[in-house]
């Protein structure tokens, strides 16, 4: 008998109308779980869930907004009983771009959806949780977090904390039975790839990138899924406080 490794289990992903999310979404149903799809584009939202089926909600959610996050958590008590699984997906970065050339409103929101973003969630699913005993909270970080280069600086940053954040979250959380851990993808070809490429996004642009990713490719939103997978399920009980390259041995 086939046994689903998140059967029983009720996940929210942020950012999960698109790209990573969206992917992490669907393999989370694939394994049996429940899934609400906070995104801040709703139509889009709603065309995952219904891609997936009664498994998955759709919610409109800012992830800087306290009132949105704790309405998604509340859905998913509410719709499927519980929350076991929290992936803190959603990103927002600068253009690469010289650091000082980076306005402050862009500086805020990089801060506020890479960092804020996590208090928030935190403070909102933490409660429930702990109700679940034993629980998962993920945050999708980013190679730069580890290996910063140049025209990324402050997004970089961002990524550094939400890093930082995951590790001590693992330490304060593991009394209670939840795990956190962060997963760090190099870029992939998802609506955000333009803002990292160093240059306009051209297949010759693609290439140079490319070629600097030892397994020669772009990270695929499935890569991103199928990390989010064993991170979420029972198969990682003993592994919390980490930040795993998803990168095709770029950091390496």
């Amino acid at each position: 008998m086939l046994v689903m490794r998140l059967a029983n289990k009720v996940a929210i992903v942020t950012g999960g109308a698109s790209g990573f999310g969206a992917a992490t979404a669907r393999r989370f149903v694939e394994e049996g779980a429940k899934v609400v799809i906070a995104d801040m584009n709703l139509e889009a939202a709603q065309k995952v869930a219904e891609s997936i089926g009664p498994s998955a909600i759709a919610v409109q959610v800012d992830v800087t907004k306290r009132v949105d996050v704790e309405s998604a958590v509340a859905q998913a008590v509410s719709q499927f009983g519980g929350l076991d699984i929290y992936v803190n997906n959603a990103g927002y970065s600068h253009l690469n771009i010289p650091m000082l050339e980076v306005d402050e409103s862009t500086f805020d929101r990089t801060f506020e959806v890479n960092v804020k973003a996590i208090y928030l969630a935190a403070q909102a699913a933490v409660p429930a949780l702990r109700v679940s005993g034993k629980s998962a909270f993920i945050t999708v970080c980013s190679t730069a977090g580890v290996r910063p280069r140049p025209g990324m600086t402050w997004y970089a940053g961002s990524k550094a904390a939400a890093i930082s954040l995951s590790k001590g979250m693992a330490l304060e959380l593991a009394a209670d039975g939840i795990r956190v851990n962060a997963l760090c993808p190099v870029a992939g070809d998802t609506p955000m790839l333009a803002r990292f490429l160093p240059g306009p996004d051209t297949a010759e642009t693609r290439q140079k990138f490319i070629d600097s990713i030892p397994l020669s490719r772009l990270c695929k939103p499935e890569d991103v899924a199928n990390a989010a997978l064993y991170l979420a399920s029972d198969e990682a009980a003993f592994i919390t406080g980490i930040a795993m390259e998803v990168d095709g041995g770029r950091c390496v």
